[in-house]
């Protein structure tokens, strides 16, 4: 499904946005972090959460294992190569997410209870005539899958199976009823901030994610200063095996591509639509203004975060070591790096980002849930959503690469078609704000 068309739908679709808006929103990026700081907040205004509490529920879905095994594997499938691909994804995905989070501000509807809703199915419904409405279907019944926990709990179980408990213990007399337990106790976590809707959400992802960003940062940074004159060498690699290829990790150059694409995709959701569900929520009169705020993210996500990950595995050169793949190979990095020090912050982060990463997505599975089947079906979509991680914890990180990739890919076409139908009145909005200013 990560064929040509997709890459091209949201790779040039992307390209698209940033040539049609003539750059326009990269020039207002440090009004965006204005608005970001609260300085436009207005309590009255329409709207679940604050700027800043929507910023933290949309990072903390994207912020996760994503950026830590994410990484990981496209380095491990596209080689070196695939980070550039994913810087460029980025990039242009800044521009995606303008248009996208600006269009679920401009065009909110309202869910059976009559309470505002943000999100491409709204978008599709509200701004688009009926002959529209399968992709806004065709888009929740996607969402519904596509975020369950499960990458989630099944990259984090594997951390505590093999950095937690030592050969010997229950991983290794019983693996599926440790990782059963992990699970079990995964989802009791995740049940008590869920049940508590998107403000609780906001409230934990606004506390918790800065935090983690930073340390995880700092971290990163750490490697990267102690091997400061190999950062050259590293650059060279990344820009020379994105249009090469490495035989032995990718392939063709198309594969690297793919692989970079796909990656920054499921790391930062440009395109994909879950990110303007949070956006959504924010509380504002003024569509682009989230648009603005929403942009940042990809820069936060793969330019800074993604980029950090990457460059401690290049650095370590455990990406050389065959069969090495997922959270085990930046483990085995920031270990080979920092020792245990290194490995004690992995660990943290990857708990806290895998952890928020579930109760961020959890708010889109249940927003999708109540467009298809009506709200009273949101608790019963929870209880799911939380058994999925159970789940998650004990099937092959294979399998639940392909299902989620495949529920990503089918969520991209319905929001890019939709993006790109409305682009001009995202333009028209966007003239309007920015001659107020």
């Amino acid at each position: 499904m990560w064929g040509p068309v997709l890459l091209v739908l949201l790779v040039f679709g992307g390209l698209f946005f940033t040539i049609y808006s003539r750059f326009t929103p990269f020039f207002y990026f440090k009004h965006g972090l204005d608005i970001l700081r609260g300085k436009f907040d207005h309590e009255d205004d329409p709207g679940d959460i604050n700027h800043f509490q929507a910023l933290s529920s949309a990072l903390a879905s994207t912020v996760g294992m994503g950026n830590i095994s994410g990484v990981a594997i496209a380095i491990s499938m596209g080689g070196p190569g695939a980070l550039f691909w994913m810087w460029i994804s980025a990039i242009v995905g800044m521009s995606t997410k303008f248009f996208t989070c600006t269009l679920s501000i401009l065009y909110r509807g309202k869910d059976d209870q009559g309470k505002v809703q943000g999100g491409p199915m709204y978008v599709i419904e509200t701004a688009l005539n009926s002959k529209f409405k399968p992709l806004a279907i065709i888009f929740s019944v996607a969402g519904l899958v596509g975020c369950l926990p499960i990458f989630q709990a099944n990259q984090l179980t594997q951390t505590i199976r093999e950095e937690i408990f030592k050969p010997g213990g229950l991983f290794t007399t019983n693996v599926v009823m440790g990782n059963t337990i992990v699970g079990i106790v995964i989802a009791c976590i995740v049940a008590i901030v869920i049940f508590g809707g998107i403000k609780r959400i906001g409230l934990v992802a606004s506390r918790l994610v800065p935090l983690m960003v930073v340390l995880y940062l700092f971290a990163g940074v750490m490697v990267i200063i102690k091997n400061i004159t190999e950062i050259p060498g590293v650059f060279s690699l990344i820009f020379h095996d994105a249009f090469t290829g490495q035989a032995v990790v990718g392939g063709a150059v198309g594969q690297v591509i793919r692989t970079g694409v796909r990656r920054a995709a499921f790391s930062n959701e440009a395109g994909l639509g879950t990110e303007a569900m949070a956006h959504g929520a924010a509380k504002t009169t003024e569509p682009v203004r989230e648009g603005l705020v929403a942009m940042i993210g990809p820069f936060i996500d793969t330019i800074i975060v993604c980029s950090i990950t990457a460059f401690v595995i290049l650095l370590s050169g455990v990406w050389e070591t065959e069969g090495l793949s997922g959270v085990t190979m930046t483990t085995m990095a920031f270990s080979h790096e920092l020792g245990a020090l290194g490995k004690g912050i992995l660990l943290v982060c990857i708990l806290i980002f895998s952890v928020t990463t579930m109760f961020s997505q959890s708010y889109y599975g249940t927003k999708c849930t109540s467009y298809l089947f009506g709200t009273k079906w949101k608790n019963s979509y929870k209880t799911f959503y939380i058994l999925s991680t159970i789940l998650g914890a004990t099937v092959s990180l294979g399998m639940v690469i392909n299902l989620i990739d495949g529920m990503y890919a089918i969520m991209a076409f319905p929001t890019m078609i939709s993006t790109l139908i409305l682009a001009p009145k995202v333009m028209a909005e966007a003239r309007r704000y920015f001659s107020t200013i």
